[in-house]
This record gives structure tokens, sequence and C-alpha cells, in this order.
């Protein structure tokens, strides 16, 4: 087995389980990719970036393949060739999405569409690919990434945190008709983690502003999400379902 980052959980239930990420190729999503793939998972993952997804690609064994999330026709065909190759896949975690700052006034109703195809039309077209093949295995697991941002109500995030509240109401209702089908839908629901994608919005006072808000004081990383998603991916979350589980370090 693939040696383990130090002070991590292994989990035997993960390996060699098939598994896709939407947006692995960079930030939270590469880490969930890298956790993965340590646990000696069949990793593959969907992303648009194409220089920064075949590094992590390349860095952890796991497959990457070039995927526009939101022509939903194309990405459907993308996972029935995968499953065709490989076999259906045990765990989805729907990890896409996009943060850009927007006023109100600047709102059109293009704009509008595509940060609902962007954030939240493809968690459950995805999802939906993905089950008739878990329905057949007995069993499978879906993880939605949510965010903090609306429970706050941060400012210059209207749709995103419209899409982000959605996808909780997504969750409860994928756990309760397809519980009986054995598989589990939970959501993560990241604070504000310290990529490079976040370091665009926040400067160092603005960071520090977080921390002190926070009840832990630190400065969480990707890893720190991609933790609890292999948590609930694993069989030792085998009931656990239809929730919300936040990683935060306590922020309010």
């Amino acid at each position: 087995m693939a040696e383990q980052q130090t002070g991590r959980a292994a989990y035997s239930s993960l390996r060699g389980r098939r598994v896709l990420v939407t947006g692995g190729g960079s930030g939270i999503g590469a880490a969930i990719v890298e956790g993965f793939a340590k646990q000696d998972s069949d990793v593959v993952f969907f992303d648009v970036c194409e220089s920064e997804s075949r590094a992590v690609a390349d860095a952890c064994g796991a497959r990457f393949v070039v995927n526009d999330l939101t022509n939903i026709a194309d990405t459907k065909q993308a996972i029935a060739r995968l499953e065709k190759e490989g076999g259906p896949f045990d765990v989805l975690v729907n990890n896409a999405a996009n943060d850009d700052r927007h006023s109100i006034d600047d709102v059109t109703e293009e704009y509008w569409d595509n940060r609902v195809n962007v954030n939240l039309k493809h968690l459950f077209f995805c999802s939906q690919a993905v089950v008739p093949g878990m329905r057949a295995k007995g069993g499978g697991v879906i993880v939605n990434l949510g965010s903090i941002s609306w429970h706050l109500g941060l400012p210059d995030l209207v749709l995103y945190q419209t899409c982000k509240a959605a996808i909780e109401g997504l969750t409860r209702a994928l756990a309760r008709d397809l519980g009986t089908h054995n598989i589990r839908v939970n959501c993560v629901v990241p604070g504000n983690v310290r990529t490079p994608r976040q370091l665009k919005w926040y400067t160092p006072e603005g960071e520090a502003e977080i921390v002190a808000a926070q009840s832990l004081k630190g400065r969480m990383v990707p890893e720190d999400i991609a933790a609890m998603v292999l948590f609930l991916a694993s069989d030792d979350a085998r009931f656990t379902t239809g929730h919300n589980y936040w990683v935060d370090a306590g922020w309010r």
C-alpha cells in the first residue's frame, strides 16, 4: 500500500475502489485525488485545466480525463465510457465549483445560467450517471462539496451561495431516494481553506481575520477536507448518510 501521510488514517475498505472526482486538478480537488490514490483506490478525475491536472495525475498515479462539466451530454458519455472500460464507480466526489465574485447589479440571465451550470447542475447529472452502476454493485457513495459561505452570508457571492445552499438540499433528497439501494450521500462543508485560488481573494490581514473568527486557531489546508471525504467514502462510515459534515475550524 502506498505510504500514508503522517498522521492520516488508512482505510482498507478503499483499496481498489473505483473513484471519480470532479474538479480534481487543483486545490481541494487535487488533495482528494491524492488522498484516494494513497489509499490505493482506482482514481479518475475530471477537469478542464490540462497542465495542472496532468501534473497531479503524474504525481499520484490517478487518471485524468479532460471534461467540461457544463456540457452534460459529453459528461454523461465520458462516465459511460469510463464504466465500460473499468467497471462502475464505487465513489463519486462532486467537488468542482467556481467562486468568482460578482455584484447583484451585474448579474445577467446568461451569467446566472453559467454559474448554475458550473456550481450545481452537474452534481445531479454526474450522480444520475453513476447510480445505475452503483445499484448493480449493491451500493456506493456520493460525497458533495458544499461551502460555509452561504451560512455566513459572505458578500459578492450571491449566485455561488445559492448553488451551495441547493447542494445541501440535493444531498438530503438523494440520500433518501438512494438509501434503499445502499447508496450513501453526504455533504462536506469546508470553511476557508488555504489554496492558491483563495489567496487571490484574501490579504494577509483578511486571513488573520478568518483565523480570529475560528474556534481553532490555524489555517486549514486541502488535506483537511480530503480527510473527511475519505472517511465518508470508507466503510467506517457505512451508516452515515443524508447529512452535512463541517470542516471549518469552528468559524463563526
